[in-house]
């Protein structure tokens, strides 16, 4: 018994630990947003080379970039912003299979927690581009919205990337959850869909304008 508790008391000092490296490596980023996908989409793939042009687009336009720090559109996402105008962040995690950081990252923090690394993609995202992926992913995109949602954040801008690939699940949410009464019709109007590269940075530009003549709204916790 004495074990479990001296484990348990050193599981919580790991904890912060984390916290505290995150929020100390990441304080003074910036304008920064995140972009979700799968971890196991080939390079062949057109969502490779599209999540590429979205992060080069952003990293041009000043803002720094966030993946998961993984394969795939992860890496994609680096690439298109590392050595560019803003910086290419990975928020890397310890797992037993799948997740290897990529070698296109200005800042790579690794986690042992979710929920911590969670936190840093919310405490430091002005936005969230969500590319094809699963349950991580739309872990990801979920959770924002429930945040937005039960007013835990401050809403910013969630964007799903190809309409294709989602039409599946926001008929489901239309034709099913909403009908139900388990969301309100106005709840689907707290993420964008969009085609093509060109459409996302204007979406995060009109945000950041926001926030510049509201900069009370800056702060992202409501709570």
């Amino acid at each position: 018994m004495e074990d479990l508790k001296t484990s348990e008391a050193w599981r919580v000092f790991r904890i912060q630990a984390e916290l505290i490296d995150g929020i100390e490596t990441l304080n003074n980023l910036g304008p920064a947003v995140s972009i979700f996908g799968s971890a196991r989409l080939p390079t062949t793939s057109p969502y490779y080379q599209d999540a590429i042009t979205v992060a080069h687009n952003l990293s041009h336009a000043k803002y720094s970039v966030i993946s998961g720090g993984g394969p795939s559109i992860m890496e994609a996402a680096n690439k298109g912003a590392f050595q560019q105008g803003g910086l290419s962040i990975g928020l890397n995690i310890a797992l037993p299979h799948e997740q290897s950081p990529n070698l296109a990252q200005d800042i790579s923090l690794t986690f042992r927690y979710f929920f911590v690394r969670k936190l840093m993609f919310v405490k430091y995202s002005m936005g969230y581009v969500v590319f094809p992926g699963g349950f991580g992913t739309l872990d990801e995109f979920f959770e924002a919205l429930t945040l937005i949602q039960t007013q835990k954040i401050r809403h910013f801008p969630v964007i799903l990337y190809g309409s294709t690939f989602w039409k599946g699940l926001i008929d489901w949410l239309k034709e099913e959850v909403l009908e139900l009464g388990c969301i309100a019709k106005e709840d689907l109007d707290l993420f964008y869909i969009v085609d093509s590269p060109e459409e996302i940075l204007p979406i995060i530009q009109s945000h950041h304008e926001h926030l510049r003549e509201y900069p009370e709204q800056e702060h992202r916790f409501t709570v």
